[in-house]
Formats: structure tokens, sequence, C-alpha cells
């Protein structure tokens, strides 16, 4: 892999994470540290990170992660519930019987995380659950359009439901998702997939996106 290629990388895996928030500088000094590079990787990761509406450039140089406005995150957020409800239905469609049974015993191990109120293990086995929900959708410029659209939207969609949506409501959205795929019902599935990103419909998802931080919006 070439260095601009595990430099965009490592960049992309902090916003998700949300070590770096919207507005946060990009170091270019710390990578080329980092990453024992030139400067000339460092920018090249730059250009793509910019060419994806990641990172925004400065007037007198230097990078900061994008922000979004309201209405960029409105839209945005209701293309991704229906790019999850697509994945669920592909996933349903294509899934072989042995993904499916991981798919389940995935699900069921996390009820642990869930009873411990374990924010941190969540995330973990939130993402390993729609890894394998992608992988099952067998079309990977889906699963690279949603992890696109995730990283993007990381920061508001952590601010915007940890006060209103628990570790059961999310786990009980994954349980109908598993339901669903696993009686072959994909319009259900479908159907589930958006809801779990999209709960109480847009109305709710608008008032919290109002809420959000000032500082994260563009």
């Amino acid at each position: 892999m070439k260095a601009s290629e595990r430099i965009r990388n490592s960049i992309e895996s902090q916003i998700r994470s949300g070590a770096l928030l919207p507005g946060d500088p990009v170091d270019e000094e710390r990578l080329m540290t980092e990453f024992g590079v030139s400067r000339t990787p460092v920018r090249e990761a730059l250009l793509q990170l910019r060419a994806a509406d990641m990172v925004t450039a400065l007037p007198r140089g230097g990078a900061v992660v994008s922000k979004l406005d309201v209405s960029q995150l409105f839209a945005m957020w209701e293309l991704l519930a229906d790019l999850e409800g697509l994945a669920a239905r592909y996933a349903c469609a294509r899934m072989s019987k042995p993904e499916r049974q991981a798919l389940s015993d995935l699900h069921h191990e996390a009820e642990a995380v869930v009873g411990a109120d374990d924010e941190r293990g969540w995330e973990q086995a939130n993402m390993r659950f729609h890894e394998l929900i992608y992988a099952g959708a067998r079309n990977p410029y889906l699963r690279q359009e949603i992890l696109r659209m995730r990283t993007r939207t990381q920061a508001y969609r952590r601010h915007a439901f940890s006060a209103v949506v628990r570790l059961r409501v999310s786990y009980d959205g994954h349980s109908r998702i598993v339901d669903a795929i696993l009686r072959n019902d994909c319009e259900t599935a479908a159907r589930e997939g958006f809801s779990h990103l999209n709960p109480g419909g847009s109305p709710l998802v608008s008032d919290l996106l109002m809420k959000l931080p000032r500082e994260l919006l563009d």
C-alpha cells in the first residue's frame, strides 16, 4: 500500500472514531513524523480527502476536517438511511446460510455488551454487525458509499442520538433486522434497516440536528 493511502486511511479512521472532529486541524508535520515520510505523500492523502469532501483546505495553508451545515447533514443522513435499508434488502436476498448464522450469533453475543451498558463495546459490536450486512449484500460499491457517508456523519450522529437512543434501543433495532433476514422477509429487512438509522422518522432527526453543538456545524 502506498504511503499516501496509509495516511488517508489513518485520517479517515480518526474521523470515524471521533479522534478528529469537524473543524479540527489536520497536522501535516505530525503525519510526516508518524509515517516517516516527506510532505509529498501527506499532501497527496489530503488531496484525496478533499476530493471526497472529508477535509477542507484553509486559505492560508493547512487543512481541517470538513464541517456540514444542517441542510447538508439532513440530506446526507436521509440518504444514508435509505442506503442502509438497501444493504439490508440485498443481504436478506444474498446471504448464505452460514452468513445468516454468523449474523445471528454475533447479535446474541452483543446482548451482554448491552446489559453492561458498555458504550465502547457496543460501538465495536455495532460496526461488526453492519460489516456483516455489507458483506452479505455482495455490493462493494454500496459498502464503499455507506462507509464514506458514515465517516462524514459519525460525529454528528454520536452527538444527536447520545441523549435519546440508548444501547437497548439500538440492539432492538438490530433484532428486527436479524429476524427479517432469517425469515427471508426482504421488504421488512429493508424497512427495518432504514428505520434503524432514522428512529422516530424525519421530524425527530430534524429536531435533533438543530440541537447539535454549533462548533460542529458550518
